[in-house]
């Protein structure tokens, strides 16, 4: 591109970061486990081998030329030091199986910067950071509290936040002072923009939102801008109803997925001059999509809103899976955005037609609840939302049916058009959708399955 050599990437994210005036949006990938596609590693190799890591976020950094690059997508990294079993898969992070403080809650235990696997992450920032990080914006990102306490806690944090406010609270202090030791630990290493990742918040109303968060992460944010680094706020699922609220933390950047609307959600950021980072779809645009359809969602996502105070990046944790050629598709657009304009200006997409059975609702035998998940492995606000749905499967056997449709097969992206869920994720009971993008406690989701119960 014209005149970019003057600029680094680096700078440009820094540059956005700062409020300034740019030539083009910094294009910031999240290849978390298909960093290791790239090299043949699948996602237990990449996420325990600090070599292999380092490999992979290389070849990242020489196919995709990011301007702002994350070390690792992990958000199960504390929950496993901290005490939670995890579940291991070759394509996707590990998910948490086991809640420490299901029963009770002990606040006894620190991350200390020896313990799991973070002296292999701070091994690879190190690296990274003399290999690329004059040039390259790196990114730490840890779990955020909200999740990290529901990794703790499990689904009864969601009860807690009825029954037990100043319970949560304390839970909330706690990871929050867990979150400032991983942010000590990235400042050591020289990472450049350090990012809570908090998908549950999607989950919550903008009240609970404010009783339990608010303090929480601007206190985060405050501890990131005192050690000099640039902070950012990463969302999954709806959050539209709260990015006011988390501009409100004083976070320099949010970054969002294909849930919430970019031309929506930057209107209120622009009110606060909080950069909007995302929201290339996961799934039905860089998993399944071709090099057009990428290039043109980016075309007309920079199209629609202004440039200043944007970065573009996919919508959360990129897939292991999604074809090599799509994401430098991506990383082509967002730096010549001119000629790829031209490029895609009479390109239109064609859906598949892929033929779905819908159940009749009305002469089912028992309830049927369905959940709708980007993948209850990979999201965390899947995880908890598809466990809500599990829960009930305990609480009443036989009597109700529980299903997940994950939004990873084309044929669960045809039954979501057809049903019309818009959100992720969502639960459907009977056919109707009772909870869209939030979770609910379990007294509230029972009482919904104690009407329909024959």
């Amino acid at each position: 591109m014209k005149g970019e050599s003057k600029v680094t990437g680096k700078e440009l994210v820094f540059k956005t970061l700062r409020n300034e005036e740019v030539e083009r949006a910094p294009w910031v990938p999240f290849a978390g486990v298909h960093a290791g596609k790239l090299k043949g590693y699948d996602a237990i190799e990449v996420l325990k081998d600090p070599d292999k890591l380092y490999e992979s976020l290389m070849e990242v950094n020489r196919l995709y030329m990011p301007d702002g690059q994350p070390i690792m997508f992990d958000l199960q990294l504390e929950a496993e030091i901290l005490g939670c079993d995890l579940k291991w898969v070759n394509d996707n992070p590990p998910s948490v199986t086991s809640h420490p403080w299901q029963k009770e809650v002990d606040f006894s235990k620190n991350i200390e910067k020896t313990d799991g696997r973070i002296p292999m992450v701070m091994d690879v920032c190190k690296r990274m950071k003399e290999s690329v990080g004059e040039t390259t914006a790196l990114y730490g990102l840890f779990c955020g509290p909200f999740t990290l306490v529901s990794h703790m806690r499990g689904t009864k944090m969601f009860m807690d936040m009825r029954k037990n406010p100043e319970l949560v609270k304390e839970m909330m202090d706690y990871a929050v002072e867990q979150g400032c030791r991983m942010v000590d630990y990235y400042v050591e290493c020289g990472m450049d923009v350090i990012a809570p990742v908090d998908p549950l918040i999607s989950q919550i109303s903008p009240k609970n939102f404010t009783d339990y968060m608010t303090e929480a992460y601007t206190k985060l944010f405050d501890y990131i801008r005192e050690k000099g680094k640039f902070s950012a706020f990463f969302v999954c699922g709806n959050a539209i109803r709260n990015i006011e609220e988390m501009c409100k933390t004083k976070t320099d950047a949010i970054s969002v997925d294909e849930n919430v609307s970019m031309v929506e959600a930057k209107a209120i950021t622009d009110k606060y001059d909080v950069v909007l980072g995302g929201n290339i779809p996961l799934t039905t645009t860089m998993l399944f999509g071709n090099q057009m359809d990428n290039m043109k969602y980016v075309v007309d996502m920079v199209d629609s809103i202004s440039l200043k105070n944007l970065i573009i990046a996919p919508g959360c944790d990129m897939p292991y899976d999604i074809p090599v050629e799509n994401a430098i598709a991506c990383s082509e657009a967002a730096r010549d955005i001119d000629k790829t304009r031209e490029l895609v200006k009479n390109y239109e997409a064609v859906d598949e037609d892929i033929e779905i059975e819908i159940p009749d609702y009305d002469t089912l035998d028992k309830v049927m609840i369905e959940a709708f998940t980007l993948d209850s492995a990979s999201c965390a606000a899947c995880t908890y939302m598809w466990a809500t749905a599990c829960d009930a499967k305990e609480k009443y056997g036989d009597k109700v049916e529980v299903v997940e449709y994950k939004y990873n097969k084309k044929e669960n992206i045809a039954r979501c058009k057809k049903m019309g869920v818009t959100n992720l994720p969502t639960l459907y009971i009977n056919g109707e959708p009772k909870y869209i993008s939030i979770i609910p406690s379990h007294d509230e989701f029972y009482a919904e399955i104690d009407k329909l119960i024959k």
